[in-house]
């Protein structure tokens, strides 16, 4: 069943009003008059022309709306100078009411343009099916036909174009939730690598739970690409790498780790390099986002470490693969856990408290209950120590009386960070990042 309906007028004569007025009239008398979309929103898209008031746009617009009483309150003319500006306030619409199959009435012509805006701003959370505008000389005789998409492909200047009009739109926007900041841990040594761990302000992400500088996007969720590609640069912009030379682990809540310069793995939660200038992350929503240093061989890593990677090993994995391949000495590692679950919050069912019970008993709170509450950073603290890092050479704030800059718990502040296990499925996601400096 659809949910909205997006009537696409930008591309339309803005001289020819009348000629709109009795088109929109009976686009919508149409939709009005068929049973299956009865109760849909409806959003007409046009353009803002330059030099004109927005208000005089929607007036003469909104005339040919007048009698249409069951639409009236779920219609909304949206009017932009720019394809990409008209759509992504249209998608906010949408996301403000969680509607995510959409019919698109549109000239033919405009199609193969529109499934380019679409692939861009949207996720495959939302479905779209698209029917033809057809613009005949007697507006009486307008129909609306269902369009087969002929699989036309736009060229790539076009589809080019399209992308810088988006990028161009979303870097206008203004940061959301407060400036982007970014936290800083005093025992690597800022004058040979590049850190930190993000915070959820300073973003454009707006959907309540991804608010606002989320950086990863999912088919399941609603945040798209190229929102996360514009926080990120945002972010790189602040911290001063570069966003080309960015790389993410590949999460697999395993212990996988891949050697910059090597065959990348498919998936992997570990990641070393000793190239200058290139940022390792590793997210983190409750999960722990591990950095790496090593001042001395000048290497580094990231680890994304859930309660699966840490009874795997993912952070002695990681110091393993700076040891065998840069020829680091153990204890010259050190070794930061950033901002993740706390034992305060973080509850696993028995079965896999047991293992966490079996590295340390201390890693389990209330442990005969049906869900203890876990330790994921103690334990993963223990098994660093077991492997050779210096108790020293660790920083995990919570073990601490003095005040937290790091390791504070995400469920707890959720004016600071993400939280998969407070906020749910659609949960946003935060990172630790590292580099060598040039």
């Amino acid at each position: 069943m659809v949910e909205a309906v997006l009537i696409d007028l930008f591309s339309l004569p803005a001289n020819l009003q009348n000629n709109i007025q009795g088109l929109l009239h009976n686009t919508v008398e149409a939709i009005e008059k068929c049973s299956a979309i009865h109760a849909v929103c409806v959003y007409v898209m046009c353009c803002q022309r330059q030099g004109s008031e927005r208000k005089g746009e929607q007036e003469f617009l909104l005339a040919a709306l007048r009698g249409f009483q069951s639409l009236r309150r779920r219609l909304e003319v949206v009017c932009a100078q720019t394809t990409a500006a008209a759509l992504y306030t249209i998608k906010q619409r949408l996301d403000e009411k969680d509607l995510s199959i959409i019919k698109v009435i549109l000239p033919t012509l405009r199609k193969d343009l529109m499934k380019v805006y679409i692939d861009h701003l949207f996720t495959a959370v939302y479905q779209f099916e698209f029917e033809d505008l057809q613009v005949v000389s007697d507006s009486e005789s307008l129909q609306i036909s269902e369009y087969q998409h002929e699989g036309q492909i736009l060229p790539s200047q076009d589809v080019a174009l399209i992308r810088s009009e988006i990028q161009m739109y979303l870097e206008s926007l203004p940061s959301l939730k407060g400036e982007l900041t970014i936290l800083r841990s005093s025992l690597i040594p800022d004058d040979i690598f590049l850190h930190g761990f993000t915070t959820r302000t300073g973003g454009i992400s707006y959907i309540p739970t991804l608010s606002s500088c989320n950086l990863f996007s999912s088919s399941k969720r609603r945040d798209p690409q190229v929102v996360v590609k514009e926080n990120l640069r945002r972010l790189a912009n602040a911290a001063g790498f570069n966003p080309e030379a960015f790389h993410r682990v590949k999460v697999d809540h395993a212990n996988a780790v891949c050697i910059m310069g090597k065959t990348e793995p498919d998936n992997y939660d570990g990641i070393v390099t000793d190239q200058k200038g290139v940022t390792l992350a590793a997210p983190g929503a409750d999960c722990i986002p591990v950095l790496f240093a090593d001042p001395v061989r000048r290497a580094c890593g990231a680890a994304h470490s859930g309660w699966k990677g840490t009874l795997l090993g993912v952070s002695m994995a990681t110091v393993n693969a700076m040891v065998s391949e840069y020829g680091c000495n153990v204890k010259d590692i050190l070794v930061v856990l950033g901002p993740s679950v706390g034992p305060c919050c973080y509850k696993l069912p028995h079965e896999s408290a047991k293992e966490f019970h079996r590295i340390d008993p201390k890693c389990v709170r209330l442990f005969d209950s049906e869900s203890p509450y876990i330790d994921i950073r103690r334990a993963t603290r223990i098994l660093l120590e077991r492997g050779g890092i210096l108790p020293e050479n660790i920083q995990d704030d919570s073990t601490t009386d003095q005040n937290q800059n790091i390791t504070f718990c995400t469920a707890c502040h959720p004016d600071k960070f993400y939280s998969h296990f407070r906020d749910g499925n659609n949960f946003g996601t935060q990172i630790g990042f590292i580099s060598i400096k040039d």
